[in-house]
This record gives C-alpha cells, structure tokens and sequence, in this order.
C-alpha cells in the first residue's frame, strides 16, 4: 500500500497540476500523510530549477498551514477523546506535568521535528494537545519548515540531480546531526 502511494505521489511531479499537488501534499503530510512532500518536490526542481524557491515556498506555506490543521486535531480532540482516557486510567495528573515540561521546550520539539526526519505531524498534534502557544508553534513551524524546504531548494538548484540521492538518503541525517550539535552547544554554554 505504501509503494502504491508512494509511485501515486511521484506521478504527481509529471502533472500539470504538480504545484497543487505539492500543496495538497505538503499540506495533507503536516497532519495525516504519512508520504513526505520531498519526495514530489525534488522531481519538480530537477525538472524546473529556475522555479526551485517558488516550489519550496509553496511546500514550506503549505505545510505550515497543514501543521495547524494537526495542531487543531490534537486541541479538539483531546478534550473528547484523550482526556476521558487519561481519567479513567488515573492519569490525567500526569499529562498536565507533562504539559508543562512540553509546553517549556515546544518551540524546540516543533524545530527539530520540523527540520529532521521525526514525523512533523506527531508534534503538530502533540502542540495542540498540550496547548502549546499557537504564535509560537507558528513561528517554529514557520523557520523549521522553510529552513528544511529552502536548503533542499537550493541543493537541487546549485547542484542539480547530482545532488539528489545524498539529499534523499542523508540530508535527514545531517539536519538530526546539525540539529544535535545546536542543542549540545547550548547545553554547554549553559553548563560552563
């Protein structure tokens, strides 16, 4: 089913309609999806460089919006759905310690979600059942979004196909890199 899905999405990027597909996707991928837009989104650049940022604008837009979707899923459905759970097991105490810690640390949990390859769509709904501040899951989802689209964008533009299957098999892995030396240098500054 996946493959399926995943050769559907492809055909995507040969479409006349492929930048609302891109949107479509990117927006659908924040909440639900569980195919990332990159993999519609490089074909297109490789086919139409001179288009790279309007496309990574679109995907980055796009997504941003499908996060608050996510965002609302977790806010709406937590009252009807998750806390009941947490009542009957005993455990709602626990979630709202939990709330605060997340709450604390969100807009960093929305950064690094939106920029590695940890599913963007488990934060977004995670925020809105934790309440997180929405200008803040906002603005992390804003800069994570872009700075992940934008730097595939300008990859592709610069580099061209030759740059496609590091992007595709190892960009996730050096943003998880980038994205772990940030937070340890912040620990050690704030440690020192």
């Amino acid at each position: 089913m996946i493959r399926r899905l995943y050769d559907w999405t492809i055909s995507l990027a040969a479409s006349p309609y492929a930048l609302w597909a891109l949107a479509v996707v990117a927006f659908v991928e924040s909440s639900v999806f569980p195919i990332p837009p990159d993999i519609l989104m490089i074909p297109m650049i490789i086919a139409a460089p001179r288009r790279a940022f309007l496309i990574a604008g679109v995907c980055t837009v796009s997504s941003v919006l499908g996060g608050m979707l996510g965002y609302y899923i977790g806010y709406g459905l937590f009252e009807s759905v998750g806390r009941p759970v947490l009542e009957f097991y005993g455990k709602d105490a626990y979630f709202d310690e939990f709330r605060g810690r997340y709450n604390e640390w969100g807009a960093w949990a929305v950064l690094i979600a939106g920029i590695t390859p940890f599913p963007y769509k488990v934060i977004t709904i995670l925020s809105g059942a934790t309440g997180l501040n929405l200008a803040v899951f906002t603005v992390a989802s804003i800069i994570a979004r872009g700075l992940r689209f934008f730097v595939v964008a300008a990859l592709l533009w610069r580099f061209g196909a030759p740059i496609r299957d590091f992007i595709e098999r190892r960009l996730g892995l050096m943003f998880t890199l980038f994205v772990v030396l940030l937070l340890g240098g912040f620990l050690v500054v704030k440690y020192l």
